[in-house]
C-alpha cells in the first residue's frame, strides 16, 4: 500500500479531454482501516479543484498533517492515519461519477529534493544507518514497517538470540513497530511500572537484576522484508567519566530514533524580562529601597549543550535528520523532556578532515522554566 509522507507535498492528478473540473473526497481517521472511515476518529474533506489545460490537481498532505498527533512518553508507538480519498471527475461539466477508492498510510515522514515527487521511502527499516551506537546496558529500537518486514533476527558473536516474527495489520497505531532487545517497548523498567500507574522503588537488588535479564547481547541484526535483507551492526560504547543522554527524534521515515551523546554536557539558564518604570513618590517622598525600574513578568528557558564523542563519517545522515526534526525529546533523570534544536547549522565531517568525528548539539527546553500553563 503506497505512503504520503506528509512533511512533503503530494500530488493526486486527473486529466481527460474537456475535463472542467473533479471534486474530492478525502477520509482521514484513525484505528481500523475501511471499518473506522466514518467513525468518530475520522475527519470528511470534500474538495475541488478546477482543471486547467484538461488537468486538475490536488495536494492533500498539507490536510493530513494536521491529523496526526506525535507525542513520546518513554513508549515508542506508531503514530500513523489512514488517508482513503476517491475522485469525481466533471467531463463538459457533467459529473461522471466517483471512482473506487484509493487507500494510503499517512507518515509523518519527509523526502529530499531529489528524491522527486511523491516520495514513496518504502523500507523496511525506518533508520538511515546501518551502524548503531549505543549505550552499553541499554535497551535497543529497531523501528520497521509492518507492512514491508517479516521478521528481525539478533545475533551475538555468530548466535541467534532473538527471532521477533513481524506481521502487518489493519491499525493505524501498528504500522510502524518497534523492535527490541527487552521484549518491550519501553526504554527500561521503571517506565514500565510508571505507566502502568506503579510506585517504582529503586534499590541496588533490582538494578542488578536489571542489569543481567533486561536486555539480551546483540552485536548484529538481519531484518528480513521488502528489501531483502538488510544487516545492522551495533556497538557498545563504555562511558564512565561523563553522563550519556540520550535524545529522541522523529526521522525522515516518521519513525522515533535515538541517538546517543556521550561526552561532555553543559547546561545553562537563559531568562527573558518585561519592565516598566513606575512612580515610587508617597507624599513628595520615596522610599529608597523601592524598584523604580519594575519587573512585570519574568521566566527563563534551560538549555543543553551535548558532545556525541566519536562517530563514524555514515552518521552524517542522522544528524542531518536530528537537525531537520520537528519533535525532538531527551531523557534526563528517567523523564522524557520536550526540546528544540538551536544549532540552525550542521557542518559535515569526514573522517579525511577531522580523522575523529564529534558533532555538539545545542538543546533548548521547549517550555519556559517557571509554569505558566493557563
Amino acid at each position: 500500500m503506497a505512503k504520503i509522507n506528509v512533511r512533503s507535498p503530494y500530488y493526486v492528478s486527473r486529466t481527460e479531454i474537456s475535463l472542467t473540473q473533479v471534486d474530492m473526497d478525502l477520509w482521514i481517521y484513525t484505528g481500523e482501516q475501511v471499518n473506522d472511515r466514518n467513525g468518530q476518529n475520522g475527519t470528511l474533506f470534500r474538495l475541488t479543484s478546477f482543471a486547467v489545460a484538461e488537468v486538475a490537481t490536488f495536494e492533500i498532505s498539507e490536510i493530513i498533517k494536521d491529523y496526526i498527533d506525535n507525542q513520546f512518553q518513554g513508549e515508542y508507538d506508531s503514530f500513523n492515519v489512514w488517508v482513503d480519498f476517491r475522485t469525481n471527475n466533471y467531463v463538459s461539466g457533467i459529473a461522471q461519477g466517483f471512482t473506487s477508492f484509493t487507500l494510503l498510510r499517512g507518515f509523518y515522514a519527509y523526502g529530499y529534493f531529489q528524491d522527486g515527487a511523491n516520495p514513496a521511502l518504502q523500507s523496511d527499516y525506518l533508520q538511515s544507518n546501518l551502524t548503531i551506537l549505543k549505550y552499553a546496558g541499554e535497551s535497543l529500537m529497531i523501528p520497521v514497517d509492518t507492512e514491508c518486514t517479516t521478521s528481525v533476527s539478533f545475533y551475538n558473536e555468530g548466535d541467534l538470540v532473538n527471532n521477533q516474527i513481524v506481521s502487518s495489520s489493519i491499525l493505524s497505531n501498528s504500522q510502524i513497530q518497534y523492535i527490541t532487545n527487552t521484549g518491550s517497548t519501553f526504554n527500561n523498567f521503571r517506565q514500565r511500572v510508571e505507566d502502568d500507574g506503579g510506585t517504582f522503588e529503586d534499590n541496588i537488588c533490582l538494578e542488578q537484576f536489571q542489569q543481567e535479564f533486561d536486555n539480551f547481547p546483540v552485536d548484529t541484526i538481519f531484518i528480513n522484508g521488502c528489501d531483502g535483507v538488510t544487516v545492522i551492526k551495533v556497538k557498545d560504547i563504555e562511558e564512565c567519566k561523563y553522563t550519556p543522554y540520550k535524545v529522541t527524534f522523529e526521522n525522515r521515515f516518521g519513525a522515533l530514533q535515538d541517538l546517543w551523546f556521550f561526552k561532555r554536557s553543559n547546561k545553562k539558564l537563559t531568562t527573558k524580562k518585561e519592565t516598566f518604570k513606575r512612580n515610587i513618590i508617597v507624599n513628595g517622598t520615596y522610599n529608597v529601597s523601592s524598584h523604580q525600574q519594575k519587573v512585570l513578568t519574568k521566566n527563563g528557558v534551560e538549555k543543553m549543550t551535548l558532545n556525541t564523542g566519536f562517530y563514524p563519517e555514515l552518521y552524517n545522515d542522522i544528524f542531518k535528520e536530528l537537525q531537520l526534526s520537528e519533535n525532538v525529546w531527551i531523557e534526563i533523570e528517567n523523564r522524557i523532556t520536550p526540546v528544540n534544536v538551536e544549532s540552525s547549522g550542521l557542518e559535515y565531517k569526514t573522517q579525511l578532515n577531522e580523522k575523529l568525528i564529534n558533532y555538539t548539539v545545542d538543546l533548548s527546553f521547549a517550555f519556559d522554566t517557571i509554569n505558566n500553563i493557563r
